[in-house]
């Protein structure tokens, strides 16, 4: 019928059929009009219009679409009578408005009625069981399914694969999947996205290739689901297929296809189709995309870009959300830009983000990368319940700090918190047990891993305890144990074993290590450089010739060492005898007065760091321009009193530098931190943290 308006219809309302006003109810439904719908409801009502079950379950309904299933509620309490209809009614209206307590209690109510649910009933019931993670109730409902034969129908079947897919039970969600006699698109799409969500992500490109093979349409969310299923492989060539087909069915300018597009190219690490994608539709992408593009950044070591993209994004009235400020403060760590990790902890607590565990978690790591120890564990301590995230982080901290004890006292804590450790945990278990000399502790802990953590070892680990054993000068037991690893010890095994040989003099081990090492990295030119390392302490000079001159034929450069301080919002870089800064004049007048003052409190220069073949003189003469000195120097004559010396290094700081650098602190009376490649330095009345085993 065409529906009038109802001020005129209140005398003609009661001819009209059951059947006519249970379409204009419907209509309403559909459309949202709550409106009028209320408003015919009270016509019928004060019409006296009778209201059959048939007319009033379509109120149940229309009410709960509309959102106002108190109102559903009121009508389905004041119901004479009800029927299977009436209960499907209410059950789904419940699940629809998030309602699933309620939901499940209908349920129950239902059945207690002697009712049998319809697959409808049992899918709405079943969606109430995945938000909560009520995984033991969805398994009851998967008995009863059974039980009444309803587990094959298809909105019961895809439900329940959904349920066991969100809740983390792929195995089961895979079985009642296969189980199913008919698949549709959703519930093809539901496995894909739990697979996706396990870390499953081959499983998940799989199943999209069977949904093809199968002749199954995709829509955005199976696209957006596959997608992110190649960020997680960075399976680039694949993604740029799906892009293909993204482009082909116009779903590009979707944001959620949009999204996954970005993230997918920025895991990659093809940043130009990244932000490419990101500019097709620029006004429309939301933090979820700036996020992925900054990360992308961050990952490529383009930082500059990162924080640009981070001030268009805020210009853009876009909020940050704990994903950004995740991404952007690894990037302060990465670089130890500890002025701008100052910032965004500022804006962190500005989002109300300061207690959350990933960020948290990065300002920890951040602050411990930039030397600021305090810091780092006055943020921790303030996580209210840390993750394992959280404990990875400090651990990490302490152990590149070479507080080998404390990591073996806050792994301990972790343990009886009930955190469970993962593989990075022993990471920096075996790190800090290296750095600082625990050689039988970190034997120990590596030993434990499988036995009793039922973690198995990886290249990293292995890689570990050869470092372990190698600092400690146990080279026979270092090369013992490469002998027996059931893997290939890595570049970085190698390596570690390499520089072992060089610090302890052993040329035979060292020479069988570099050609190991060059084996899987020929363009390695430390490789050259350590092995000609072990050549000068033995005073072989023809074979450290030999080497150098290998490297200058094959165009390799020794790669220099540069050291940075930040002072004010700037970072100032000096290399070796830098003769370019503006305050040079003064910077050298520094350097020549603490060489005098430490000269007077015993420093004397050890000259086995110089790998030429000249005299003391000319080798001291070089030692003390070495690029650690000069940013010392300029520190001292930049920085306040009070403000500790930070100062960052490319490479392993000389062990002249590390006695100058002690003897400087006590002269001085300032604090000095510096962070080489592998750890940091903590100077201070003379002392290092390292108690000179590095």
């Amino acid at each position: 019928m065409s529906f009038q308006p109802l001020r005129r219809l209140s005398g003609q309302i009661l001819k009209e059929s059951s059947t006519s006003l249970a379409q204009v109810i419907q209509t309403y439904a559909k459309t949202k009009q709550l409106n009028k719908g209320k408003e015919l409801h009270g016509q019928l009502l004060r019409t006296g219009y009778p209201l059959c079950i048939f007319l009033t379950n379509h109120l149940l309904n229309m009410y709960s679409k509309c959102g106002e299933v108190d109102y559903a509620l009121k009508v389905f309490d004041e119901m004479p009578q009800r029927n299977l209809v009436s209960w499907t009614a209410m059950i789904t209206g419940f699940s629809q408005n998030l309602r699933f307590s309620e939901t499940l209690k209908a349920f129950s109510q239902m059945r207690g009625a002697g009712e049998n649910p319809t697959q409808f009933a049992f899918a709405s019931v079943i969606r109430a069981c995945v938000l909560p993670g009520s995984i033991e109730i969805g398994r009851q409902l998967h008995s009863i399914a059974l039980k009444l034969c309803l587990a094959c129908e298809l909105f019961v079947g895809s439900n329940l694969a959904d349920m066991y897919s969100k809740c983390g039970f792929i195995v089961d969600a895979c079985k009642v999947f296969e189980e199913m006699p008919f698949k549709d698109a959703v519930s093809w799409t539901s496995m894909i996205d739990g697979y996706g969500k396990s870390g499953d992500f081959e499983a998940a490109l799989l199943t999209y290739k069977r949904m093809i093979n199968d002749g199954i349409g995709v829509d955005k969310h199976v696209l957006s689901s596959a997608l992110s299923a190649c960020s997680g492989l960075k399976a680039c060539k694949f993604g740029k297929c799906l892009h293909s087909t993204v482009v082909k069915s116009g779903l590009e300018v979707e944001v959620p296809v949009g999204n996954a597009l970005t993230d997918m190219y920025s895991k990659s690490g093809d940043m130009e189709c990244a932000s490419n994608v990101f500019r097709i539709d620029s006004e429309r992408r939301n933090i979820v995309t700036y996020s992925s593009l900054i990360n992308g950044y961050v990952e490529m070591d383009e930082i500059e870009k990162a924080f640009s993209l981070f001030v268009a994004l805020q210009r853009g009235g876009v909020e940050p959300n704990q994903f950004t400020f995740s991404s952007l403060i690894k990037a302060c760590a990465n670089q130890a830009a500890l002025e701008q990790g100052i910032q965004l902890h500022a804006q962190v607590a500005k989002f109300n983000f300061d207690r959350d565990n990933f960020v948290s978690s990065a300002l920890v790591d951040m602050y411990g990368k930039c030397g600021l120890l305090d810091h780092s564990i006055q943020v921790f301590d303030d996580i209210s319940t840390p993750t394992e995230v959280a404990w990875n982080s400090l651990l990490s901290v302490f152990a590149l700090h070479g507080l080998g004890k404390e990591v073996l006292k806050t792994f301990c804590r972790m343990v009886q918190r009930g955190v469970k450790p993962n593989a990075i945990t022993f990471i920096s278990l075996l790190t800090g047990c290296s750095h600082a000399g625990l050689v039988e502790e970190g034997l120990n802990y590596f030993n434990s891993m499988e036995k009793t953590h039922g973690i198995v070892p990886r290249a990293g680990h292995y890689s570990c305890v050869i470092d372990l054993l190698g600092r400690a000068g146990r080279l026979k037991e270092a090369e013992e144990f490469i002998n027996s690893m059931p893997i290939q010890p890595t570049a970085f095994g190698w390596c570690s074993f390499l520089g072992a040989c060089t610090i302890h003099g052993d040329k035979e081990r060292g020479k069988l290590a570099a050609e190991k090492l060059l084996q899987l990295e020929p363009e390695n030119s430390g490789a050259h450089v350590m092995l000609s390392t072990i050549y000068a302490k033995k005073q072989k000079w023809e074979d450290f010739r030999d080497v150098r001159k290998m490297m200058r034929y094959s165009s390799m450069k020794k790669l220099p060492g540069y050291s940075w301080v930040d002072v004010g919002n700037k970072t100032h870089t000096f290399g070796p005898e830098d003769w370019s800064h503006p305050r040079k004049k003064e910077i050298y007048e520094k350097l020549d007065s603490l060489l005098d003052q430490i000269k007077k409190a015993g420093y004397v220069p050890n000259t086995d760091s110089v790998l030429h073949d000249m005299d003391d003189n000319s080798k001291a003469e070089l030692l003390r321009y070495h690029s650690e000195r000069i940013a010392i120097a300029f520190a001292l004559i930049s920085l306040p009193a009070g403000k500790p010396i930070i100062v960052k290094k490319n490479i392993r700081v000389c062990l002249d530098c590390h006695s100058a650098i002690k003897y400087i602190s006590k002269a001085v009376g300032r604090k000095i931190i510096v962070r080489d490649n592998s750890r940091f330095h903590h100077f201070a009345d003379g002392l290092c943290s390292c108690g000179d085993y590095w």
